[in-house]
């Protein structure tokens, strides 16, 4: 039956609970190790657009496929943007959200890039509050599990041709996650790739779309067949410059115990666990740099010691160390290719705030229920 969600929400989302939820046993059973991205919840959020009534029909509704048609041209033409957050339980009881807002205002920025509809603030806020109260047993309750939740648009409609469509979906999906790395690895290895690059100026590299992640996955590819995890990409104009991983921003730490990560110059992504981890670093008292760093440098400063930590960052994987970076020809180790004590105590603050185990004086964190 159709009716208006109302577990402890304000949403003006219709609500349709799905038929055959899964059982509470299965469930179970799937969130005792549900790894990354292959356990789903019972629902979906879904708004609409056209041209002529703007954003209409917001539900809550099962999850179920999407019926398209062959000449859609997210299919031809990859109109498509994506978010990516995390619910968190809280040890209270309840769930909340951490920094939902900054994801809206960037999945807005997203559209706009890619000649998209933006999404209003609150209706994304909307739908994602709506599916994590209306799935919230779906939560895992082990240490490292979450909600992982994908907001994303696609270009609807039926026609061939360059230009925007008029016809736009928006939905919402929810994944129930643990840790984003596999095995008992201390840190994780990359692959210096010199062959392909992730964005290039002018382009869509701080834009979350999915084709800057599909042009990513041959490089990634090449890192697993040299036995790395990861591939970390250089800039497209000198191939010298580190600027992110395949889907996260990365980080240095050096002996006198200042941190810098790469500028924000319109080819990387502005990661909120980027820019969270920043603010925290400055109210811990630390030198941060936003500055260039290329790979020459990396290399000496980890064979000197000047360099003693670095990591990775992301919604998905957090705070991760880097242990080993390679390339064709030859690698080098950083520090004890293990967890360092700033990139330990970065993610420290920061989980502490994300589970609630910490105070949050930011206004970071909103409970959902």
């Amino acid at each position: 039956m159709i009716g208006e969600l109302t577990l402890d929400d304000d949403s003006r989302l219709a609500f349709e609970p799905a038929a055959k939820p899964v059982p509470p046993e299965e469930r179970a059973r799937l969130l005792e190790d549900p790894g990354f991205g292959r356990v789903f919840t019972d629902h979906m959020a879904i708004i609409e657009y056209d041209e002529a009534k703007g954003w209409h029909d917001a539900r809550l509704t099962a999850r179920h496929p999407f019926t398209m048609d062959p000449a859609a041209p997210v299919l031809h033409y990859a109109q498509e943007i994506f978010e990516g957050m995390k619910a968190y339980r809280r040890p209270g009881g309840g769930a909340a959200l951490f920094r939902p807002d900054a994801n809206a205002r960037r999945f807005a920025k997203s559209a706009v890039r890619l000649a998209m509809p933006p999404l209003p603030e609150d209706m994304f806020l909307d739908s994602v509050r709506a599916l994590v109260r209306a799935d919230r047993d779906w939560i895992p309750a082990t240490e490292d599990g979450s909600l992982y939740l994908r907001p994303f648009m696609i270009a609807n409609g039926s026609f061939l041709g360059m230009r925007s469509s008029t016809q736009f979906i928006y939905a919402v999906i929810a994944s129930s996650v643990g840790s984003y790395f596999k095995g008992d690895a201390a840190s994780v290895s990359l692959w210096v790739t010199r062959e392909y690059v992730r964005a290039a100026p002018g382009g869509t590299g701080e834009a979350k779309c999915g084709g800057n992640y599909a042009g990513s996955l041959v490089a990634q590819a090449e890192a697993v067949r040299n036995g790395c995890d990861q591939v970390v990409f250089l800039d497209a104009t000198e191939r010298r410059w580190v600027e992110e991983l395949g889907g996260m921003n990365v980080f240095f730490v050096f002996e006198d115990g200042s941190i810098q990560t790469p500028p924000l110059d319109g080819t990387i992504l502005h990661g909120v666990t980027r820019d969270s981890l920043l603010t925290l670093a400055r109210d811990m008292g630390l030198t941060v740099r936003e500055e260039p760093y290329s790979i020459e440098q990396w290399k000496a400063d980890a064979e000197s010691g000047r360099l003693t930590e670095a990591f990775a960052c992301g919604t998905a994987a957090v705070v991760t160390p880097i242990g080993r970076v390679k390339e064709a020809d030859g690698e080098f180790a950083i520090g004890g290719q293990s967890t360092g004590p700033l990139t330990l105590r970065l993610r420290s603050a920061l989980v502490d705030i994300q589970r609630g185990d910490a105070p949050d004086p930011y206004g970071w964190v909103e409970q959902v229920f």
